[in-house]
């Protein structure tokens, strides 16, 4: 025998699912007729009016059906007992997808193509964030006698290059050697701690390699700082005017909110734990702006580290249980290929 709230919570998640599909205010009627509920209409619209009683439902206007509210979102995410995961070829499609990227930016840039396109909504990824990466290596390439570029590599697959005039003529024995003190200085250090190591270098180097220590190190310097700009890669924002009807007042806001990186670090503040899936619903959400939208998101990274965050953004009318299993997918293979 199915209790009354087990089964208020069934009529909850028929209300989601049809609203959900259909963007149409549903009526008892059709809860009975699409969903095998093995009760009567009459039944159904106690369950409902009880539903709406305590705020999980409202009726939008004089229609005789009913659409959620962002609680009783939140009640249908609370009580999703099993999300479904991405069937073996979608997660097929997706690792040979991100597996063939040649580089961090690359995998950025594909992720955030992939969260779009498998949810129809924004999604959007963190870089790795610089505090938690280290030094791999620096390579030092002669361009010319007076001129090296200078590669920075870092173990979340971060590349960065610039050139560097050395100001004198150096011989290849004096860059090998300025590629032994870089590396032994920096090799496996935090890149806060790398850029202070650097900075003290040229006190300590040999007569004649300080001054082309001290122009590398202030390239070296620039390099490790974090680059603000860097931090976030957006995509599918298309899929949010697709949605314009969900957002009557607020679809302007919205896009000027995601074009500002504060406002969606904010929004994936709360992944602090790499594979825990965050969804905030309307008014859960801080900024003011974002509050006709939900948010799914995760913390993704290797098992010791948490690298960054990334999700997707639509609105409260959403398919939670395909957004939370593709968000959880995708983050997955990002960790493990920038663990590699």
């Amino acid at each position: 025998m199915v209790s009354s709230d087990e089964r208020r919570l069934d009529v909850l998640r028929a209300i989601v699912a049809d609203y959900v599909h259909n963007q149409e205010p549903v009526a008892s009627k059709a809860i009975v007729d699409r969903h095998n509920l093995g009760v009567s209409s009459a039944t159904v619209r106690n369950d409902m009016a009880s539903l709406e009683e305590d705020g999980y439902i409202t009726q939008p206007h004089t229609s005789a059906g009913r659409i959620p509210t962002d609680k009783g979102y939140r009640l249908f995410v609370d009580r999703l007992s099993d999300v479904k995961p991405l069937s073996a070829a979608e997660r097929r499609a997706i690792q040979s997808f991100l597996e063939g990227a040649i580089d961090l930016d690359d995998v950025m840039r594909r992720s955030v193509r992939l969260l779009a396109q498998l949810t129809r909504q924004v999604a959007v990824i963190q870089y790795p964030t610089l505090t938690t990466s280290t030094v791999r290596h620096v390579e030092l390439v002669s361009i010319t006698p007076a001129r090296v570029m200078v590669v920075l590599i870092t173990d979340t697959g971060r590349v960065d290059q610039r050139m560097v005039d050395l100001g004198d003529l150096v011989s290849d024995e004096s860059v090998g050697r300025l590629r032994t003190i870089l590396n032994s200085t920096l090799a496996g250090k935090r890149l806060t701690d790398a850029a202070a190591k650097v900075a003290e270098l040229p006190e300590s180097a040999p007569n004649d390699l300080r001054d082309p220590l001290t122009r590398l190190s202030t390239v070296l310097v620039e390099s490790l700082v974090e680059h603000p700009e860097e931090r976030l890669v957006l995509g599918g924002t298309p899929n949010l005017t697709r949605n314009a009807a969900d957002f009557p007042h607020s679809l302007r806001q919205v896009l000027e909110a995601l074009e500002e990186q504060v406002v969606v670090l904010k929004l994936l503040a709360a992944t602090t734990d790499s594979g825990k899936v965050v969804v905030r619903i309307g008014e859960e959400n801080e900024a003011e702006e974002m509050r006709s939208t939900s948010v799914v998101s995760i913390g993704y990274g290797t098992r010791a580290t948490l690298l960054g965050g990334m999700g997707v953004v639509g609105p409260t009318r959403m398919d939670y249980p395909t957004n939370i299993a593709a968000v959880r997918a995708v983050a997955n293979y990002v960790g493990d290929i920038l663990g590699r």
